[in-house]
């Protein structure tokens, strides 16, 4: 199978599409100075040094969109502290390491991570619209991955050739930092596979910059073979705006499957009340809460990590609160387990 044979799928857009680059003028407006984020919210000037050392480790990018929804002069602001680089990033963390999940030991093909049965992962981007601090991904090797379609061809044929496989997953970084056209391409390679049957792409876009979106991207995802189904990342409920509400029923309505995932993060979002709020905006929504994950043990992020305990006795308080549709599954990724092992 030739991929560069495979035909571009049609993106064209309607009257009703926005600016054609307004996500992406977003990204170019994005904050990537962590003095000017921390000027921007007026917090104390201590935290412009540790945020710039920090920062040395991994880089900040932070939309305005998102800044946006942060309280000015609140050092606490549960948004803020997933995004600002502080002094505790350079703490190794006992049981921490570069690969806490096993993506290198997946690794099949460049891109393509295999884990779990009937199921891949293609690495579609290394961009993303923001640097979480948690991010279990910040030491991947993001520039050892394909950057180009004939760089997917190896992965493209792996799949092809193993008919277990029915769903593909793209992530990465976030693959919805692909254009349209670029996304389509890639999508196409995928739906001549037969034994295919869903496409899940894991996103955190339209949570940072609803404006991607666009009408484009709806047809590309609701007119295909494959069954879409798109997995947001939000935490908090702060996150949703009317914007961000707006993106999310725009693909519900296009009859795209949306679920959410989130990171238990000490500081954010440990508490039930806060993810009880969370999983009732979700719903109201049409989006159903998936995943609360107890986070990979990435270097650079014990600051952030809850005890497993506290955890389980949060997902009980909320089946307390919530019918049993609102409450995520607790999960964490072990390496080498062939799923994910829920915890509560």
């Amino acid at each position: 199978m030739t991929i560069l044979a495979t035909p571009l799928r049609s993106v064209a857009t309607s009257s009703k599409t926005r600016p054609a680059l307004s996500w992406q003028e977003s990204l170019r407006r994005a904050i990537r100075d962590p003095v000017q984020l921390c000027r921007s919210l007026q917090l104390p000037p201590k935290y412009e040094q540790a945020a710039t050392q920090a920062s040395q480790l991994f880089g900040v990018f932070v939309p305005r969109e998102y800044l946006g929804r942060m309280k000015v002069g609140d050092e606490k602001d549960p948004l803020l502290r997933q995004v600002l680089p502080i002094a505790e990033e350079a703490e190794t963390g006992k049981g921490f390491s570069l690969d806490p999940v096993g993506d290198a030991d997946a690794l099949m093909a460049p891109g393509l991570l295999h884990k779990y049965r009937s199921r891949v992962l293609l690495i579609a981007s290394g961009a993303c619209a923001v640097h979480c601090r948690y991010c279990f991904r910040r030491h991947f090797p993001y520039e050892q991955m394909p950057h180009g379609l004939e760089d997917w061809q190896p992965a493209i044929e792996q799949i092809d050739e193993d008919t277990t496989i029915e769903e593909v997953i793209l992530s990465g970084g976030d693959p919805l930092m692909l254009t349209d056209p670029r996304l389509a391409e890639l999508v196409d390679c995928l739906e001549p596979i037969k034994h295919l049957n869903r496409l899940r792409i894991h996103t955190r876009l339209p949570v940072m910059i609803p404006s991607r979106v666009t009408d484009s991207l709806l047809s590309l995802l609701s007119d295909g073979r494959l069954r879409p189904v798109v997995v947001v990342h939000i935490n908090h409920p702060a996150e949703i705006d009317l914007p961000v509400s707006m993106a999310l029923s725009r693909l519900v309505e296009a009859g795209i499957l949306v679920l959410n995932q989130s990171v238990l993060l000490r500081g954010v979002n440990d508490s039930a009340e806060v993810l009880s709020t969370l999983s009732k905006r979700l719903v109201d929504l049409r989006v159903m809460p998936y995943y609360l994950h107890q986070l990979d043990r990435t270097l650079g992020t014990s600051h952030f990590e809850v005890p497993v305990e506290i955890g389980i006795s949060i997902i009980e308080q909320m089946r307390s609160r919530l019918p049993g549709y609102a409450v995520p599954r607790f999960a964490q990724e072990k390496r080498g387990k062939l799923s994910k092992q829920v915890l509560a």
